[in-house]
C-alpha cells in the first residue's frame, strides 16, 4: 500500500497503524464493516486459544496467540477513538492507574508480605472504589463466562461476606443432600424438579472444589479428556477383536469399558 512504510521488525504504534489502515476507506472490505458485536465470539476465541497455548507449554504458540488477543485489542479500542469515545491510550491509562491504585504496597507505604494479603487488601479497595455492596459483586460476575467458572466466582465472592461452608467436608455433606432431592426428582419424573436439582448438585460440586483448591472448570475439562482416551481405548480394542462398537451391547461395552480403566 502507498504510503505505508514496511519494516523488518514492528512494535505496537506499527499495530495500531496498521489496524487503522485495514479500517480505512480504502482498507480491507472484512475489517471496516467489523463491530464490537461481530467480532465478540472471534475476541472470545482468541482468549481460549492462549489458554491451550500455555496448557500446551508452547512458547512459539502463546507469543502468536498473544498477539491475536492483542490484535483484538487495537481494533475495538480504533472503532471506539474512530466513534471519538475514548483511545488506546486512554485503556492503557485507566489500566495503569487502576494498577497503581490496587498496589499500595508497591507504590504506597502500606506492607503486605504474602500473596493472601495483597489479593484481600485488592478486593477491599476495589469495594470501596465502586461502592459495591455484597450481593453488586455478585452481579458484577460476568453471565457470559463458562458456567462452572462463574458459580466458582460466585461462591468465593459470597464467602467474602461470611456466607460459605466451614470446609470441604461441610460443602460435601451439601452435596449429598442435593443428590438425594435430585433422585427424588428424578423418581417423580418432574423435568422441572430435575432440571433445579441437577443445577444444585453441579454448583455444590464446584463448592466442594472450591473448597478443596480446586478449580471446577480444570477439573471437568481432565475428566473430559480423561473420557475422550478412555473412549479411544475401548474403540481399539473392540476393532482388535475384529468387532463394531455399533454391534455391541451396552454391556459389552461396558466390559471393554472396564478394561480400558
Amino acid at each position: 500500500m502507498d504510503g505505508f512504510n514496511f519494516k523488518d521488525r514492528y512494535n505496537v504504534d506499527d499495530l495500531r497503524l496498521v489496524v487503522k489502515v485495514l479500517r480505512s476507506e480504502n482498507g480491507c472490505p472484512w475489517d471496516k464493516v467489523q463491530t464490537h458485536e461481530t467480532l465478540k465470539k472471534d475476541f472470545l476465541e482468541e482468549v481460549y486459544e492462549v489458554i491451550e497455548a500455555i496448557d500446551a507449554n508452547s512458547v512459539p504458540m502463546l507469543r502468536e496467540e498473544l498477539g491475536d488477543v492483542l490484535l483484538q485489542v487495537v481494533f475495538h479500542a480504533d472503532i471506539e477513538e474512530d466513534a471519538g469515545a475514548f483511545n488506546l491510550d486512554d485503556v492503557a491509562d485507566e489500566v495503569c492507574k487502576k494498577l497503581i491504585e490496587r498496589h499500595p504496597h508497591v507504590f504506597g507505604e502500606l506492607s503486605l508480605e504474602t500473596p493472601e494479603e495483597v489479593l484481600k487488601s485488592w478486593d477491599s479497595i476495589k469495594k470501596e472504589k465502586k461502592q459495591q455492596s455484597f450481593t453488586d459483586t455478585l452481579n458484577a460476575v460476568p453471565k457470559v463466562f463458562p458456567a462452572l467458572m462463574r458459580a466458582q466466582k460466585l461462591g468465593k465472592r459470597a464467602s467474602r461476606a461470611g456466607m460459605d461452608f466451614t470446609d470441604a467436608n461441610g460443602a460435601f455433606d451439601s452435596l449429598r443432600s442435593e443428590v438425594s432431592e435430585a433422585e427424588a426428582a428424578v423418581i417423580s419424573g418432574d423435568t422441572q424438579a430435575i432440571a433445579e436439582e441437577l443445577g444444585d448438585i453441579l454448583f455444590s460440586c464446584v463448592n466442594v472444589a472450591r473448597l478443596s483448591g480446586l478449580d471446577a472448570e480444570e477439573l471437568l475439562t481432565a475428566s473430559s479428556n480423561k473420557f475422550i482416551n478412555r473412549f479411544s481405548a475401548v474403540e481399539d480394542m473392540v476393532r482388535q477383536d475384529g468387532k463394531e462398537m455399533t454391534s455391541l451391547s451396552i454391556d459389552e461395552l461396558d466390559s471393554y469399558w472396564k478394561k480400558a480403566k
